[in-house]
C-alpha cells in the first residue's frame, strides 16, 4: 500500500485508506481516539469495531501503534476547531492569543469551520501555518 497509519492519531481520512472500512467505522475509531482511548494492537481495533482480529490482519503492514504520554510536555491531543477555547488554541504551534481570539470570533459570527481549507480561507492563514495546524485540529461533522 505504501502508507503507514498511526492508529492512535489517525484521522477519518487516514482510516478510510484501509480497504473495507466504512465511514461509520472510521468515524467511530477517530472519536474513540479523541476521547482518550488508546489502541495497543489489532485486538483493540477489532473490539472497537466488533469484528474478529482475523478480519483486520490485512491491515497489519500499514498500521502502527505508537503511544503518547499525556503527561509529557510535548503531548498535544487534537482539538475540535469548533469547540476549542482561546487558551487551548493558544497552545498550538504558530497560534498567538490574537489569532486564537480571531478564530473564536469568526466561529461565533460565521458558524463552524467545515475543514482546514475553510479555516485557511476565512482567516487568511499562510500555507506554512496551515501545515502545522493540520496535525492539531480536527473538524467533526456532527
Amino acid at each position: 500500500m505504501g502508507i503507514a497509519i498511526d492508529a492512535n492519531r489517525a484521522s477519518i481520512d487516514d482510516w478510510l485508506r484501509l480497504p473495507g472500512l466504512s465511514i461509520r467505522q472510521a468515524t467511530l475509531l477517530t472519536q474513540l481516539s479523541a476521547s482518550g482511548v488508546v489502541f495497543y494492537g489489532l485486538e483493540d481495533l477489532a473490539a472497537a469495531l466488533g469484528v474478529t482480529v482475523a478480519q483486520l490482519e490485512p491491515w497489519t503492514p500499514v498500521l502502527r501503534f505508537y503511544f503518547y504520554d499525556p503527561e509529557a510536555a510535548s503531548f498535544q491531543r487534537t482539538l475540535d476547531a469548533n469547540h476549542a477555547t482561546v487558551d487551548e488554541l493558544e497552545r498550538l504551534p504558530g497560534v498567538d492569543r490574537a489569532l486564537a481570539e480571531r478564530m473564536i470570533r469568526d466561529r461565533q459570527e460565521r458558524g463552524a469551520f467545515r475543514s482546514l481549507i475553510d479555516l485557511k480561507r476565512r482567516l487568511n492563514l499562510s500555507g506554512e501555518l496551515l501545515g502545522e495546524l493540520m496535525h492539531y485540529l480536527r473538524f467533526p461533522t456532527s
